[in-house]
């Protein structure tokens, strides 16, 4: 992350009038017109922090799910943080679990903590992603304390456990990865704040099959253009600062890896919200934390391409 944040100019930074709820300058009125193949999401990654109600213990829980030739695959990461906001150091082999069977049960430790698993996705429906919608669950309990309750499955599932009369920590998604192999258009959906409604973004490469010097980016939220960039050939890294529910969010993108590098190149995009409009961005200890998903939300979307460049996002 800091290798990809380190690439943007302090100075680089624009804010951009642009309101998504309302009108603005710039042709932000105008909607996407989709007309090209959506890119396909190949993994997804929500990360959660969460405080167990009796030991105070502070943690990162980070769910991915992916999919493989054999099907579904369900990745639970559970680390915990110092009251510092320093993520405590433990063996990375006992705090990950890749979790192959589609219900079952699994007790592993990670630092001081005893995690509990419990998941059944046998029955879950989907979107067009590996993330389930409905039909499901997915618990963790810490040290016998309910540390993330995911799925419409879950409650009911609790009931049945000898830690159902112990409350339920609080928890909230600080951080999602999505990784997508890319065609011309993708699109997904994101909360950047707790008390705010989920919006659609849609983002956007056009290339030129004869001059990819002509090439354009556009990013749309709700169907209303955000950011526009042109000449993506030269611009292939940037940053501005858009609304969203009247709080600025930080986008950033960088498709130097894709454009230049060789066809396993990588296009990424971020979105991060702030609290307040800031002089600088990202500032270097700034960026730890949020990594560390202390403080904020962030959404970070990877594009690799389709079938080694036969049907790309650029």
């Amino acid at each position: 992350m800091k290798d990809f944040i380190s690439c943007f100019s302090e100075h680089a930074v624009r804010v951009s009038d642009v309101s998504c709820s309302g009108s603005s300058s710039g042709g932000s009125n105008s909607s996407l017109v989709v007309v090209e193949k959506n890119s396909v999401q190949s993994a997804v990654s929500c990360i959660y922090r969460t405080l167990l109600p009796s030991s105070q213990k502070e943690l990162l829980v980070t769910i991915t799910w992916s999919t493989n030739p054999l099907g579904p695959s369900l990745s639970v990461s559970v680390e915990e943080l110092y009251s510092s906001n320093q993520r405590k150091k433990s063996n990375a082999m006992n705090s990950f679990q890749l979790l192959r069977k589609k219900k079952g049960s699994r007790t592993f430790t990670s630092g001081s903590c005893v995690v509990c698993l419990f998941w059944d996705i046998n029955s879950a429906k989907y979107a067009s992603g590996p993330e389930p919608i409905s039909d499901f669950y997915v618990v963790v309990t810490v040290d016998s304390e309910l540390a993330l309750l995911l799925g419409d499955m879950s409650k009911e599932y609790v009931k049945k456990l000898d830690v159902s009369t112990i409350p339920a920590a609080e928890f909230s998604m600080v951080g999602r990865k999505e990784e997508v192999l890319g065609h011309a258009l993708y699109s997904t959906k994101a909360r950047f704040r707790d008390d705010g409604n989920d919006h659609e973004i849609t983002i956007r490469c056009k290339v030129d099959a004869w001059d990819k010097g002509d090439a354009e980016l556009s990013v749309c939220v709700d169907n209303k253009r955000a950011v526009y960039v042109r000449r993506l050939g030269w611009n292939f890294r940037g940053n501005q600062t858009i609304f969203v529910d009247g709080s600025p969010v930080d986008m950033m993108w960088d498709v130097h890896g894709w454009w230049f590098s060789n066809p396993a190149g990588n296009a990424v995009f971020m979105f991060r919200a702030r609290s307040a409009l800031e002089s600088r961005l990202w500032l270097e200890e700034e960026v730890i934390n949020k990594e560390k998903g202390v403080n904020g939300f962030s959404l970070l979307i990877k594009a690799s391409k389709y079938n080694y460049g036969t049907a790309t996002l650029l």
